[in-house]
C-alpha cells in the first residue's frame, strides 16, 4: 500500500519535472499535532510519530526522525521501501545533504510552500543553490492530489474562553500587543500559529485531537483585528465574545487579504520560525517585512496569577485521578486482565469525572516491559500486551481542564524490581530532584540547566536522547515554547517567573524497559537568597502524585535528596488525601511514606 502511494507521487513528480519532493511533518500553521486532513506524511509513509521529515526522490525515499521515535519508525517503515535516517547520530547525513547527494546540478526539489517556515525555506534554498539545485514551491500539494479520501476541514464550533480562566481580557492582550508593535514601528502583525491565535482572542476549539485549537489566522494592526476561520464554526456566542472591534473572515479569504497588505506598502511583523514561505510570497515586495519571533510567544509563556492558581487546582484534581488509578491497578492487576490499552482507558475514566475536564492533552503512553524503551510508544491492538507483576510499567499521560493542562509520567515496579532497574530509576530520580531544587540567576536559559538532570546518569556513561523539559500551555498545547530545558530544543530563552516547564529525565534500555519521571515545575523567584547584584530563581513542583518507593535505592541519595522526596510526598498526601475514600487514603499514606 505504501509503495503504491509513493509510486503515484513519483508519477506526479515526473510530470512536473521534480526530482525530489519533501513532505514535512507539519501544516500551514507549523503545528506539532495535526488535524486529520493534514497528516500527509503519516498517510504517505505509515510512520505515525509526531516528528519526521519525508523525502521522496525518483528512485529512493528517506525519513528523518529523532531518538524518541527510532524504534517506532523502524517497525512502521519495515517493508515500505522508505529508509530510516536517525537524526542526530554521527553517521546520519542531514536531510539537505542527502538530497544534494541524490540530485545533480540543475535538478529541482519541490515542496508545498505552506509547510516550510520562512526560516527553513531560506536556509534550505541557500544550501541547495550552492549546489546549483533549485527549491521550487509547488502550489498544489502533491500528496493531496493522490489522497482520494482525504478528510475535510473540521466543522466544530469555536468556543469563547472565559476570562475567569484566562486571567486577562482580549482588549488587555490586544493593548499589550499593540504597544509592542508601536515600539518597533510596526503597522501590523500576521499571526499564524493556532495557539497564539487562541491565546490572543481567548478562544478554544476542537479541530486537532488532544489540542484545544481552531484552525485560524489573524492579522492585528494598531486599530483593528481580523480573524480568519471557517465561518460555519462561528456562533452568535463567539461574535458576542469578540465584539465589534474584531472582524471575522472566512479562512479561504486569508490569501486575498494578505495580498492587499502588500499593495498598501505596510511594515509587517512575521515570525520567521512559524510564518510560512507561502505567506512571504503572498506579501511580495511592496511591503517591508520585519522578521522576529512573535511577541505573543513570550506573553503566552508567562502565566498570570489566575492561570497559575488554575494550574495548581487542576493538578490537585488530576493527582486524585492518578492516585485512584494507581490504587486500582495495584489492587486489580492479578485479579483481572489488565492490558496497556485497558489500563490507559481506565485512567481516562478516573479523569473524565473530575471537574472542568476537557479531554486528554495527548495520547496516553501506556508502555509495559520493552515497550517502555520506545520513548513515544503508542499501544495498538496489534502491540497491546497484558500487564503482569514482572517488570516495569511506564505511564505518560495528561489532561486538559478549563483551568489548566497536565502532563505526568510515572514508572511503576510491577512485582519486585531488579538491582539494575532500581539503580537506573534512582539515578533518574536524582537528576529529577536536583533540577527541581536548583537555584539559578536571572537570565539563565533552560539549555544551561539540562546537564543538571543528566549528571547522575552521565557518571555511569549513560544518557537519554530526548530533552529534559518542555514548556506547557494553560488549557493550550501540551508542548509550548519558547522555553525548554534541552540541549537541542533550548534556544537560549531566559527562564522567567510564571513559565511552566516539564522536568522529565529518563533512561531506556532497548528490548527490556524504560524509565521516566515527569513533574511540571513553575519558575518562581527564590525568596531565600537575595544577592546584592542579581535576582535568583528556582522551581516550584506543581504535579502531585507519588513516586514509586519500591524503585528507590536510598543508599544512592544524598541527605538533601531524601529530604526533598519526603517533603514532596508529604505535600502529595496533604493535598490529595482529603478527596480520597478511606481505602484510597490508606494506599496513598503507604505510597508516600518517608524513606
Amino acid at each position: 500500500m505504501i509503495k503504491e502511494k509513493v509510486k503515484a507521487l513519483r508519477h506526479l513528480m515526473k510530470k512536473q519535472g521534480i526530482y525530489a519532493y519533501i513532505v514535512p511533518s507539519t501544516d500551514p500553521h507549523q503545528d506539532e499535532y495535526l488535524p486529520a486532513m493534514w497528516q500527509r506524511r503519516q498517510w504517505l509513509s505509515g510512520f505515525t510519530g509526531s516528528a519526521g521529515e519525508l523525502v521522496i526522490t525518483r528512485n529512493d525515499a528517506g525519513l528523518w526522525t529523532d531518538s524518541r521515535y527510532f524504534l517506532q519508525a523502524e517497525q512502521q517503515l519495515m517493508g515500505s521501501g522508505i529508509r530510516l535516517f536517525k537524526a542526530g547520530l554521527p553517521d546520519t547525513p542531514p536531510m539537505q545533504e542527502w538530497i544534494k547527494d541524490q540530485l545533480k546540478a540543475g535538478q529541482v526539489v519541490g515542496t508545498d510552500p505552506q509547510l516550510l517556515s520562512c526560516q527553513e525555506a531560506d536556509k534550505l534554498q541557500k544550501y541547495l543553490a550552492s549546489w546549483d539545485i533549485e527549491l521550487k514551491p509547488v502550489e498544489k500539494n502533491l500528496v493531496d492530489e493522490i489522497w482520494k479520501e482525504q478528510p475535510p476541514m473540521p466543522d466544530d464550533a469555536i468556543e469563547p474562553y472565559d476570562v475567569k480562566y484566562a486571567g486577562e481580557s482580549v482588549d488587555s492582550k490586544m493593548d499589550r500587543l499593540r504597544k509592542k508593535l508601536k515600539s518597533e514601528n510596526i503597522d501590523l502583525h500576521i499571526i499564524t500559529t493556532l495557539d497564539a491565535v487562541a491565546w490572543l482572542f481567548n478562544i478554544r476549539g476542537r479541530d486537532i485531537e488532544y489540542n484545544p485549537l481552531a484552525i485560524s489566522y489573524a492579522i492585528v494592526s494598531d486599530k483593528d483585528a481580523m480573524l480568519f476561520t471557517k465561518t460555519s464554526k462561528v456562533t452568535r456566542q463567539l461574535k458576542k465574545h469578540l465584539g465589534k472591534k474584531i472582524t471575522i473572515y472566512d479562512y479561504r479569504n486569508f490569501a486575498r487579504e494578505v495580498k492587499k497588505l502588500d499593495k498598501a506598502g505596510k511594515r509587517i511583523w512575521l515570525d520567521p520560525g512559524t510564518a510560512s514561505w507561502w505567506i512571504a510570497h503572498l506579501l511580495g515586495k511592496k511591503c517591508e517585512l520585519f522578521f522576529r519571533e512573535s511577541p505573543i510567544t513570550l506573553m503566552k509563556a508567562i502565566k498570570n496569577d489566575t492561570q497559575i492558581a488554575g494550574l495548581k487546582a487542576a493538578h490537585v484534581r488530576d493527582g486524585v485521578a492518578m492516585v485512584r488509578f494507581l490504587h486500582w491497578l495495584e489492587k486489580n492487576i492479578e485479579a483481572i486482565a489488565v492490558s496497556e490499552i485497558s489500563a490507559a482507558e481506565k485512567l481516562e475514566k478516573f479523569r473524565v469525572v473530575q471537574d472542568l475536564y476537557q479531554g486528554l492533552s495527548f495520547e496516553t503512553i501506556s508502555a509495559y516491559r520493552e515497550h517502555g524503551a520506545v520513548v513515544h510508544y503508542s499501544s495498538t491492538p496489534e502491540t497491546d500486551v497484558m500487564l503482569k507483576n514482572e517488570s516495569l510499567y511506564l505511564l505518560d499521560s495528561g489532561a486538559h481542564y478549563l483551568d489548566g493542562t497536565t502532563d505526568i509520567t510515572r514508572t511503576l515496579a510491577l512485582g519486585e524490581p531488579g538491582i539494575e532497574q532500581k539503580d537506573r530509576f534512582t539515578r533518574v530520580l536524582q537528576g529529577h530532584i536536583r533540577l527541581a531544587m536548583t537555584r539559578f540567576p536571572r537570565g539563565t536559559a533552560g539549555n544551561q540547566l539540562d546537564t543538571i538532570a543528566r549528571k547522575p546518569l552521565w557518571d555511569l556513561g549513560l544518557n537519554y536522547g530526548h530533552g529534559t523539559g518542555h514548556g506547557i500551555g494553560s488549557y493550550l498545547n501540551v508542548h509550548e515554547g519558547p522555553q525548554a530545558i534541552s540541549y537541542y530544543r533550548g534556544i537560549g530563552v531566559a527562564l522567567e517567573p510564571g513559565m511552566v516547564i516539564s522536568n522529565e529525565p529518563g533512561y531506556y534500555k532497548a528490548g527490556e524497559y524504560g524509565i521516566r519521571i515527569e513533574n511540571l515545575i513553575l519558575t518562581v523567584k527564590d525568596e531565600h537568597i537575595s544577592p546584592e547584584f542579581s535576582q535568583f530563581y528556582t522551581f516550584e513542583t506543581i504535579t502531585l502524585c507519588p513516586i514509586d518507593p519500591k524503585l528507590v535505592d536510598k543508599s544512592l541519595l544524598t541527605t538533601a535528596e531524601i529530604e526533598w522526596l519526603n517533603s514532596y510526598h508529604n505535600e502529595v498526601y496533604k493535598n490529595l488525601s482529603p478527596q480520597l475514600n478511606k481505602e484510597e487514603k490508606e494506599w496513598l499514606r503507604e505510597a508516600t511514606r518517608a524513606i
